[in-house]
């Protein structure tokens, strides 16, 4: 009989595309995929490490694996992996840590899939850390996560993920391009490009993020193109007035900031300043009006004052942005950020985060609401409940409409018409199906 295995996900769009590629060589190998919150005789388990609940939910998976099947063989890939194997090594019932080159191979690495007495490491050093390995989500969720781009050489004072991914590498437009028509053939509409740096793609390969734009907007039947994040100083005028005439790209941009004092942004080694950020909304806004701009924010750096802290609020408040991510400052070893002085109390950090989450909440409600009385295409994604199926528009406002299984992964034109109190905008149906 084959051995059932199940995965679990930790952290970025980036790590589900992978989760996705290692379960079908797994698939391809013999292996059963479960669920899982069902038994299994393999568990994989992909990390983060961007903070330090993250590096704890990682034993709390451990321990919810071994729940359905004690005797089950766990497997332990990803950043924190990478970053701290001997550290994963300890957790009761690990049996295998897989860096990060290895475990684009683990197959060889569980073996026959017994139990270890000791959690085996298998990790090579970073530097070492050279090769590209394409990968992209299917069968999850309506979109696809299709990874171009990994590594990062820019070592902003806050972050291990050049530590834990290496040097910044990609994937060739061709490449790109062909996995986008093979996910296409399977009948995705979105695809959501994605990457530690996704707009440092073909730093190695003379090739530029705006090429591969440029590529996939010839790929038949590709109705949606997404991209996950870019960084500020990466977003340029040519790529934002190409994404403003596409037919393909849609107009929802996520865009780190991390801070709106200079001199924090200075600090954390960024390679922006605020009025280049200011310049870079206020250019979307002048080509697309209606779209969606997230901003990541993290609050509590050392040196982050109070009126250090102001100046991000007040920044933002003047911005014409859609929806925060926020996030405290969480110290990780290995960084620069980690031996500053002027480190913020935890209580302070926390207070400043919920700040900004109301500022965000009040953000994404004046979105919603320019939105409401507007005809938009919706990507019908997955139950909500089982009355409720939920959607996309466009620029990334969450939807809602009566459930009706053969609206999943169809894009319908709909009127939007109320904001309910879980923040979801109720919709009218105008069209059946578009093309």
């Amino acid at each position: 009989m084959s051995k059932s295995v199940a995965f679990y996900t930790l952290g970025c769009k980036l790590n589900f595309s992978e989760t996705s590629t290692i379960a079908r060589s797994l698939i391809d190998d013999g292996y059963q995929k479960v669920a899982f919150h069902e038994p299994a005789d393999v568990y994989v388990i992909n990390t983060c490490s961007v903070t330090d609940h993250a590096d704890r939910k990682c034993k709390k998976v451990v321990k919810e694996a071994l729940r359905h099947n004690p005797n089950a063989f766990v497997a332990i890939i990803g950043c924190y992996a990478q970053l701290k194997p001997q550290e994963i090594a300890k957790i009761p019932g690990v049996d295998v840590v897989l860096g990060a080159a290895e475990k684009f191979n683990i197959e060889s690495y569980i073996g026959d899939g017994f139990k270890k007495e000791q959690a085996v490491v298998h990790e090579s050093k970073i530097k070492e850390v050279l090769d590209y390995h394409a990968s992209y989500s299917i069968g999850d969720r309506t979109r696809t996560f299709l990874k171009i781009q990994d590594g990062c050489d820019y070592f902003c004072a806050f972050c291990t993920i050049p530590l834990a991914r290496g040097k910044s590498r990609s994937d060739t437009i061709e490449n790109v391009v062909k996995q986008a028509q093979e996910i296409v053939a399977q009948g995705i509409k979105e695809i959501v490009l994605t990457g530690v740096n996704t707009g440092d793609f073909g730093v190695q390969t003379g090739e530029t993020f705006f090429g591969l734009l440029q590529a996939l907007e010839k790929v038949d039947g590709l109705k949606r193109t997404r991209i996950s994040s870019i960084e500020p100083n990466l977003l340029s005028n040519e790529i934002i007035d190409f994404a403003a005439k596409s037919s393909k790209i849609v107009p929802h941009f996520h865009i780190p900031l991390q801070s709106g004092s200079d001199e924090i942004l200075k600090a954390m080694r960024r390679k922006y300043d605020t009025a280049l950020y200011a310049s870079r909304i206020a250019h979307i806004k002048a080509k697309m009006p209606h779209a969606c701009i997230g901003v990541d924010v993290i609050v509590g750096f050392p040196g982050e004052t109070d009126e250090e802290f102001l100046k991000t609020y007040n920044f933002l408040n003047e911005l014409d942005i859609s929806y925060l991510h926020v996030f405290p400052y969480s110290e990780r070893s290995n960084t620069t950020a980690n031996k500053m002085q002027g480190k913020v109390l935890l209580r302070t950090r926390n207070e400043r985060v919920q700040q900004l989450q109301i500022l965000s909440k009040k953000k994404k409600r004046y979105f919603y609401e320019t939105q409401l009385g507007s005809t938009q295409e919706v990507l019908w994604e997955a139950e909500n409940d089982a009355d409720t199926l939920v959607g996309f528009t466009e620029n990334y406002v969450k939807v809602k409409t009566t459930y009706d299984p053969m609206l999943i992964n169809e894009i319908t034109s709909v009127q939007l018409q109320s904001i309910d109190t879980d923040m979801l905008v109720q919709t009218k149906q105008l069209q059946t199906f578009i093309a």
